[in-house]
């Protein structure tokens, strides 16, 4: 069987869901500092990296149904949830039916908040080009933006293995989870009544989660931290490496260590 997450360190868990077209792999170097002090966990959601087994549905709440599976598999009782990008819808539908697992949470460049109507538009779109085009038309265009354009040359390696990430993802979870992303439901509510402090991470240049939908969810919670980055846009774990994880680190640190 195919090993479809990464487990080291002990004791108090860090739980991390990669993001759309993404696997496990990319916070595979990002996690290691943090293993000296707290056990971290990255799992590949259905259908990426070598999570290859068949699904009938790429929704979020689906998608959170595995998380909870692994995790049980794991023995993980509760946990802080890390979620970047569609990660991080998947992480709101799992804190919407488990929260009691939950110490914490980190929508790392993320949103609880439904796709707007243009982006939804935008979505269908994407969907008609790949059904037509394929995933590696799609991919090769797609990565790069993702990233700050000062720092595209810096990080050329990187972008590189996004996108062979990404060409290796099966064509129908790409158009599955396109769709199950511009259908997810608003969760605002669930960071409302969130009884765990919420991380916020958000990129000033990203054009997936600008600026403005940030500052309409940040100050939801009753307990919540916010990082705002310069010169970085939708790839935080590789265009700003060491100040995200130290970010993360102090946020855990508040959660775990007495």
């Amino acid at each position: 069987m195919a090993n479809t997450y990464i487990d080291a360190g002990s004791v108090d868990a860090l739980v991390f869901l990669h993001g759309f077209c993404e696997s496990k792999q990319v916070w595979a170097e990002f996690m290691k500092p943090l293993q000296q002090q707290f056990r971290t966990i990255a799992l590949d959601l259905p259908g990426h990296g070598e999570n290859t087994d068949a699904t009938s549905s790429y929704s979020m709440e689906s998608m959170a149904e595995h998380v909870k599976a692994q995790l049980d598999g794991l023995s993980v009782k509760k946990c802080l949830l890390i979620g970047h990008s569609m990660g991080g819808y998947v992480s709101m539908a799992f804190a919407e039916r488990y929260g009691h697992m939950l110490n914490g949470l980190c929508l790392f460049h993320s949103s609880a908040l439904p796709d707007t109507e243009e982006k939804k538009e935008n979505r269908s779109k994407t969907i008609d080009y790949v059904e037509r085009h394929g995933v590696v038309n799609f991919i090769n265009p797609f990565v790069e933006p993702l990233f700050y354009q000062e720092n595209r040359l810096r990080l050329k390696a990187e972008i590189e293995m996004m996108k062979e990430i990404g060409r290796q993802t099966p064509k129908d979870t790409v158009l599955g989870a396109l769709a199950a992303m511009r259908d997810r439901p608003d969760r605002a509510q669930v960071l409302q009544e969130a009884k765990y402090p919420v991380l916020f991470i958000f990129g000033k240049e990203d054009g997936a989660v600008p600026l403005e939908k940030a500052l309409e969810q940040c100050h939801l919670p009753d307990n919540s931290m916010v990082y705002f980055i310069g010169k970085t846009g939708h790839m935080g774990m590789f265009e700003r490496t060491y100040e995200t994880r130290k970010t993360l680190q102090k946020f855990a640190e508040t959660i775990f260590v007495s």
